[in-house]
């Protein structure tokens, strides 16, 4: 009673947040009435005059808020109905801004989410905040979801940024560097998440500026937020290059699996989609293998192998998961439906479906560099999102990327029918229902879109469908090309369109003429999602805009997500109540049971990307103070400086080590010292000595000695390179020496990652153990890198004098390298080497 007086004294968040948005609504719309009165030129002077300002203040950039968005929309206003403007080839743009879409580009600007309904207009929402950013000059990244959308909605938004004096970039895959370099450049610049992402990982591997594309990370806006930092947020993006280990193992594991048989050699979790070895299981697989424990003598890399070949072969299906295409094994996206040429499974998995579906076996790869999307969307100062569907996600918005979720009222009252779920006893019976559905709304004229949940149902469904002479189309990752053509044409008269869950986003599907009549598009759901968000998307394809529709989902109590909540028990009471397969049940408490499972599985999944994002941000840490080393050393125009201090920084580093307490005493390691130095440089004619350091009391003395000591040697070194070159083939060493063990240091705390996961047996936190060990390693690698890169600095060898390619420097430090390793010993390794001759 106190707690809904207290809600409805002071509202909820929302409203809150709504009525403060809507009493500027009034002030953009007097003052762009005031705009019609100017001419084109004066509105597009008033535009650069803006610019100006904001690029000398962009502290000002929310007093500027009422102005630019009101010059925004008058610019959509002029623009109405010009024939540049054409969508397509019947439908011509129309649209000035409504006041809800005002409202929805404000909360953008503030840099929150805004859930706008499908059908509202989020594409030109969008434009509001972009323009009133984008002239600050600092860029800003309108962010989608694949390389169509991002071509189509830069190109229809176009005129209104050309009409700002605001220039567009598009990044989409199979652009060159110049032609990257360009797009980023532009003032607004369209691309998808992994172009971005995958863009970023490159420059912070770039060994030169020219190769850097990339400005600032400033705002960026992400279209169908919840796909991309949610859906996706569990899959890394990785660089990587193929390692050199053999394939057949991959071969033997899937030959192995074959034998081994469900629920009495393992079983399956389908909550974790995993399948786990019984004891029975590991004892076949011995007898097969001929060991007498696998664990030991086969090694737990075996086993791993064995695992994955088990999961590829009961777990991960074809046409579900994956498919084949041109002998290799593409990964079908859960969440879109759309396939994913270039991704790969981690961790040895995609080699194991390789060696199942008999293609071609890429060797596994070793990571050269790796972000998660939660980490890269996170170095944007100011992020946005938008989409039709995230209010169910607002807890892990908040709680990961400290997003705020503003939901925005639609301009017209939803009409569509959301009817109860039909609940049948098998996915046969289902099937033979749904086509039955449909062929009554085919009859009739009224449109049908029927959501599938993957590749092999919806091929399933056509083929019933094709039976009753339905004509059909099918949208599905085999036929992703037509994706635009079929989607467009669902909202015809009769048009029947089965699709996977690719045809949810980014499209809208517009009614003929007289369609409104027959009740409006029908969405017909084959199966609930394990996401609340999945399901609302595709109901959400119907009723935009004010038009009647209507939705309804048919599900069965064999469906995955029914089954694994309880699915058995509710087929049993149905076949008890005398019910025939064709024929449902519509009732609420299991419904409501069926988005309670939903919920579960959210918050299951909720927890597995928050800890993936917490490992990571240990990880993140480390790649920010590398990254940020990097990028010190490749914009210095002091890298001579930069190398001197790196050589001071090593020698405090190592007297801290070497000689505890800042006085001599016995604890010293003098001779300890000296043999790090010779590892690093040795002088034969000058060298530095246990006994003349002895001469010294003070560890500062010490320091401040072989500090000189390795500063006259690089002054003298660096003599020998070749001139005029300097600065560039030193910066060129420094960087290899970073790049190289910071390859080590990912490679290393992906198996501390895999060590540590034992730690909760030893009741321990995995998470805090990981912290503390990476701590540790990434220290160590920090010194590592000052060391190498000193030592590789001295131990490279110029035979001319004539500018070296980067290439020719590389070969030469390695010919360096070779050399000091066969030939160019220290004096501690030539005296360990006497001394083992001795003895022999």
């Amino acid at each position: 009673m106190i707690k809904s007086f207290i809600k409805k004294l002071l509202g909820n968040h929302n409203d809150r947040q709504i009525a403060r948005l809507e009493k500027i609504v009034p002030l953009i719309n007097r003052q762009e009435e005031a705009y019609q009165k100017l001419s084109d030129e004066e509105l597009k002077k008033l535009f650069a005059e803006f610019r100006t300002e904001l690029s000398e203040h962009p502290e000002k950039i929310d007093e500027k808020i009422v102005k630019v968005f009101a010059a925004v929309k008058n610019v959509c206003r002029r623009l109405c109905g010009k024939k540049f403007l054409v969508r397509d080839n019947e439908t011509k743009w129309e649209i000035v801004p409504y006041d809800v879409q005002l409202i929805g580009g404000m909360v953008l600007h503030e840099g929150k989410i805004a859930e706008m309904k499908t059908g509202e207009g989020k594409t030109l929402v969008c434009t509001l905040p972009v323009v009133l950013n984008a002239l600050t000059g600092k860029g800003v990244h309108v962010v989608t979801v694949n390389d169509y959308l991002a071509q189509r909605d830069s190109e229809w938004m176009n005129p209104i940024y050309d009409f700002c004096g605001l220039s567009v970039g598009v990044v989409v895959h199979g652009l060159n560097t110049e032609q990257r370099k360009e797009a980023y450049k532009s003032d607004i610049t369209y691309g998808t998440n992994n172009e971005f992402g995958f863009d970023y990982l490159r420059d912070n591997m770039a060994q030169n500026i020219e190769n850097i594309v990339q400005r600032d990370l400033h705002f960026a806006i992400v279209d169908e937020v919840d796909s991309i930092l949610i859906d996706e947020a569990r899959t890394p993006l990785i660089i990587s290059t193929q390692a050199e280990e053999s394939t057949d193992k991959y071969v033997q594991a899937s030959e192995v699996v074959k034998n081994l048989q469900e629920d009495t050699d393992y079983t399956i979790d389908y909550k974790q989609k995993s399948a786990h070895l019984t004891e029975d299981g590991i004892k076949k697989l011995e007898e097969i293998m001929r060991v007498q424990n696998l664990f030991t003598e086969s090694g737990f890399e075996e086993v791993h192998h064995i695992e994955n070949a088990l999961k590829a072969k009961v777990i991960m299906q074809r046409d579900q998961d994956y498919v084949i295409r041109d002998g290799q094994v593409i990964i079908i996206d859960e969440f879109t439906g759309r396939m994913m040429p270039g991704r790969r499974y981690s961790d040895g998995l995609h080699q194991a479906l390789e060696a199942k579906e008999k293609v071609n076996i890429q060797r596994e790869s070793k990571t050269l560099a790796t972000i998660t999307f939660q980490n890269y969307f996170r170095l944007y100062k100011k992020l946005a999102g938008m989409t039709g569907t995230a209010e169910t996600e607002a807890e892990e918005f908040a709680k990961i990327y400290q997003l705020d979720t503003i939901v925005i009222p639609t301009n017209q009252t939803v009409q569509r029918a959301d009817l109860p779920d039909k609940i049948f006893q098998n996915e046969h019976g289902k099937f033979l229902a749904i086509a039955e559905t449909v062929k009554e709304r085919h009859d009739t004229g009224q449109p049908v879109l029927i959501g599938t949940v993957n590749i092999d149902k919806s091929e399933t469904l056509s083929d019933l469908l094709k039976k009753k002479n339905i004509p059909h189309e099918v949208l599905n990752a085999k036929q992703h090309e037509r994706e635009a053509e079929i989607v467009a044409n669902a909202g015809k008269k009769s048009a029947v369109t089965i699709a996977t869950n690719m045809a949810g986003r980014g499209t809208d599907i517009k009614l003929e003429e007289g369609i409104k009549e027959l009740g409006g598009l029908m969405i017909l759901g084959t199966e609930r999602h394990e996401s609340r968000r999945i399901d609302n998307q595709l109901r959400g394809r119907s009723g935009r805009q004010g038009d009647p529709g209507i939705s309804q989902f048919f599900i069965a109590v064999t469906d995955p997500l029914m089954k694994r909540f309880g699915g058995d028990r509710m087929q049993g009471a149905m076949k008890n109540m005398g019910l025939e397969p064709t024929e449902a049940i519509e009732n609420k408490f299991i419904s409501k049971s069926v988005e309670s499972a939903q919920k579960k599985i959210e918050g299951f999944h909720f927890d597995s990307r928050k800890h993936v994002v917490q490992y990571d941000d240990v990880m993140n840490i480390h790649r920010e103070k590398i990254y940020a080393k990097r990028k010190a050393l490749l914009f210095s125009a002091e890298i001579l400086q930069e190398i001197e201090e790196m050589i001071s920084d090593l020698v405090g580093h190592l007297a801290e080590n070497y000689l505890p307490g800042e006085h001599a005493n016995r604890n010293w390691d003098l001779e300890g010292l000296v043999s790090t130095i010779e590892q690093i440089y040795e002088n034969e004619s000058d060298p530095v000595t246990p006994e003349e350091l002895k001469k010294l009391h003070h560890r500062d003395d010490v320091t401040e000695s072989i500090t000189n000591y390795l500063l006259s040697a690089w002054d003298k070194k660096r003599k020998t390179y070749p001139e005029n070159e300097v600065d560039k083939i030193a910066r060129y060493i420094l960087l290899r020496s970073i790049d190289e063990l910071w390859l080590e240091h990912i490679d290393q705390m992906t198996h501390l990652r895999d060590r540590v996961a034992l730690s909760g047996y030893a009741q321990k936190d995995p998470l805090m153990e990981y912290r503390a060990q990476g701590f540790e390693m990434f220290a160590k690698l920090l010194n590592s890198v000052r060391s190498s890169a000193i030592g590789n600095l001295f131990r490279v060898r110029f035979e001319q004098t004539q500018v070296p390619t980067e290439e020719a420097v590389q070969s030469k430090e390695n010919t360096a390298k070779n050399s000091v390793e066969k030939s160019g010993l220290t004096r501690q390794q030539r005296r360990q080497l006497e001394r083992k001759t001795h003895k022999k």
